[in-house]
Formats: structure tokens, sequence, C-alpha cells
């Protein structure tokens, strides 16, 4: 644990010694987009704003990680931060993992910029008319994209902020790899995916920590239920009872076609089903595998209302915005991990209905998995879903350990090891403010650059 705290300290004390730009603005812009907005801010996203704002007046880059739960309202928090920087000069740019996300962000923050007369784009990898030019002498004051914003040909003007959102979606490489697009910017990481408060010390522990901790006021709770397939019918009955009242109903499913291999259902053929089921609604379809003209499409009609029911794959786990959709089916809920579970169901409740997710188990259950099951019609705060999903799976599976660059550990066990965790934390950033390089400790140097191997250049030459 020590070994681990001590390469986190030394990276995080490497980034402190990095100049980057004061941004100290009157924040006129800010302040027009608060008049703006249809409703109030919560008073935990106005302290997150002053968190932000107070990290990027100072002459370090920030790198500050927002935690909120689904819903909580990330992003209008980052298009403060956004407004800040454009304010002072710069641009800015947000990375979103998939593009029905990135488009999701663009027409929200397009919808809010506009009249303040900035000029916010779009990049995918999709868009043919790539505004690249536009880009690189500044015309765009905000750009939104996926992870077409690093490739090569893509360059700022001046980007002095860098925001990354659904964080576990993309590895340390990409992250740096967006930070070089600009000369030491500022860095917000955000994420939806709740990180019990000992862990995010320990994957997070190079960046400072804000957490959005209340949802907006007119969220009621979603209601979760949990059948078996047996007991489909009734079920349903449920489901057309909310689609009588005119709201619509998500129907996920874990494969998009049936496989030899497994015995499990498939998007593409429950649709044709389940057509027949709801005759007299109508049914969308949607999955990974379709041309993104055909998502949005599709996307965009259930969103106005004409598909009633939307059948489809994981594609919709992040940051999908349907309001009027009161339900949500997970068919072999079995098959998925807790906190994919809880992101999934986040895409209902979104409005002032009372909304119902019905998780759909096949088969004989391993224990494991009831429990899982259960964890989730009992919770629904997603920081107690990250408790339970860690004890239940342990830390290397809640992240990929492999893809976040974190090492292994051994022995240590980060949620029953909290203490120790905080107490070497503590001993390691001390060390590291006494001696950043360790020079005076060879062998203890060389233990943590093993330990941590080529994953980061810890001691970097500054």
């Amino acid at each position: 644990l020590f070994l681990l705290q001590t390469g986190l300290a030394a990276l995080k004390r490497g980034r402190a010694a990095e100049r980057g730009y004061p941004m100290k603005t009157e924040n006129r812009l800010t302040e027009r987009l608060r008049q703006k907005l249809p409703f109030q801010l919560t008073r935990a996203q106005e302290r997150v704003i002053q968190e932000i704002f107070q990290d990027m007046e100072k002459p370090t880059p920030m790198n500050r990680l927002l935690q909120g739960d689904v819903g909580s309202g990330k992003t209008i928090v980052a298009l403060f931060a956004m407004l800040k920087a454009v304010e002072a000069g710069f641009q800015a740019a947000i990375m979103a993992p998939t593009e029905i996300l990135a488009e999701q962000h663009y027409l929200n923050i397009h919808n809010l910029i506009e009249e303040l007369g900035l000029r916010c784009e779009l990049l995918t990898g999709s868009r043919r008319d790539k505004p690249i030019e536009d880009i690189a002498t500044g015309k765009v004051h905000i750009v939104v994209g996926t992870h077409a914003l690093i490739q090569e040909s893509v360059r700022f003007y001046k980007l002095g902020l860098v925001v990354v959102d659904e964080q576990h979606r993309f590895g340390v490489l990409q992250r740096a790899a967006l930070r070089q697009k600009g000369d030491s910017p500022h860095v917000l990481v955000m994420t939806a995916t709740p990180i019990p408060r000992t862990l995010s010390l320990t994957l997070y522990g190079d960046l400072d920590y804000s957490v959005i901790d209340e949802l907006p006021p007119n969220r009621t709770p979603v209601v979760t239920k949990l059948f078996r397939a047996s007991e489909r019918k009734l079920m349903y009955s449920a489901v057309r009872t909310e689609l009588k009242r005119g709201h619509q109903a998500y129907i996920v499913y874990p494969l998009i076609e049936e496989s030899e291999k497994m015995d499990l259902l498939a998007a593409t053929e429950e649709y044709e089903r389940i057509k027949k089921v709801f005759p007299e609604f109508n049914v969308g379809l949607l999955h990974g595998k379709m041309k993104p003209q055909e998502k949005e499409t599709i996307m965009r009609q259930f969103k106005e209302g004409r598909i009633h029911i939307l059948v489809c794959t994981t594609v919709v786990e992040v940051g999908v915005d349907v309001p009027n959709a009161t339900v949500m089916i997970i068919e072999h809920a079995e098959r998925f991990g807790l906190s994919q579970l809880h992101q999934l169901r986040g895409r209902v409740g979104r409005g002032a209905a009372r909304s119902y997710c019905f998780l759909v188990a096949h088969g004989r259950l391993t224990d494991e998995a009831y429990q899982r099951l259960k964890v989730m019609t009992r919770e629904t705060d997603g920081f107690r879903i990250a408790e339970e999903d860690f004890k239940l799976r342990g830390p290397g599976e809640l992240f990929g350990t492999r893809q976040s660059g974190m090492p292994d550990l051994k022995s240590a066990d980060l949620m029953r090891d909290t203490k120790l965790l905080a107490y070497a934390r503590k001993e390691a950033f001390n060390l590291i403010d006494t001696s950043p390089e360790l020079s005076e400790y060879p062998a203890l140097r060389e233990k943590i650059e093993e330990f941590w191997k080529d994953r980061l250049e810890i001691f970097r030459t500054s």
C-alpha cells in the first residue's frame, strides 16, 4: 500500500510543479448562463462549481475528479468550468466514450450557449465535414467529441480546459493524449460510476476530488422489482399500464444476435416477439452494430415519443436522457454487474413521474447473482451499491484494474485495510514532500519504480 501511495504522491507532486494558466475572470459568461437556466442548481452543484473555479484560478493545472450519481447534473457543472475557460481566452474540449453521448452533450451545450454568442462544434469519427480548420484557428470555443479528438489531425488554437466524461471508459493514455493537445491545460474528469470513498483515494489518488451528492429536487427514486422469466405476463401488464398513461419503456438484452454458444435472449430476435406482444404500440430497435445515422434516428424518434418501446442492448447504459421513459426491463439481469445495472436503471426516473425497473432473472441463480439482484431492489444510492459491488467482487473486477493502469496488490485488501491505506497515504505524501525525488532513499525508489513498472514515468525529470 505504501508503494502504491508513494507512486501517486510523486505523480501529484510532479503535476503541482507544472505551470498552468491561472484563469481569474469576472465570471460574466457563467452568470449569464445561470440566469438562462430553466432550473435552479442544487447546493451540491454550487459547492462543486466553487471548488473547480478555485482550482482554475491557481497557477498550477487543475486535476480534479468529479463524481456524481446518475442524473445528478455533472454536465452543467462542467459547462460552467468551460465557460470560465472561454472567458479567460481559451478553448475547452469535452471527450465522451460514445457518439450517442457526445451528440447529446453537444445538443445540450449548443442550446445553452448559442445565445451567449459562442460556438460549439461536434467532432466524431462518423462526421464527414469535420470543423478541423475552425478549431485550429480558434473560431470554435467549445469542442465536444469522442476519441476522434485525440487524432493527430486535430489541433487546438489555445486549449485551456479538458473535460473527460465517463472516466472509466478511457485508459490513462487516452486522457494523457488529450491533455497534450494543450500546454498544461486544466483537467476535469467526470464519472457516474460511484466509487467507494476508500477506493477513490487509491484509483484517483493523484487527483483532487469533488462529489455531487444530491439529486435535483423533482426526482423520485425508481421502484425496482425482481421477476423470474416465468412471470413475464404479470410484468408486461404493468408495462402496458405505463404505456397507456403515455409513458415509454426500454427493454435491454445482453446480446445483439442469438449465439449458439450462449443460451441467452438477444435483441434482434426479441424485437420481433415484442412487436407481437404490444401490437398497439410502436417498437424500435437499437444496438451497437447499427450505423451512427440509424442510431441517431431511432434515438431521436424515441426522444420525441414516436417510438413507445425501445428494444436495445447496453448501448443505452451511458447518458441517454428521455424524461418520459418510466419503465426499464433488464432481461438476463443476472448477467450484469451491479454498477452496470445501476447505470442502466439511471435511464429512467429522470422526470417527475414514478418510474420502475424490472429485473428479469433466467434459470438457476448462483448465490452471488441472487445477492447482487437483491442489492438492486433494496438500494438506490450509487455509493451504497458501489460498496456492495466491491464486497462481492473485489477491486480488480470493479474497475478492470488492467485498463485503469493500477498495479496489482498481492496481500492488501482495499476494502478491509481502509485505515492502513489512509495511514500509508499520509506517510507517502509526507515523504514525497520532504524528498520529491527520493534521492536519499535509492532502494525505496527502485522498489517503487519496480512496483509501478512502466505504467507511468513517476519520477519525471523536472
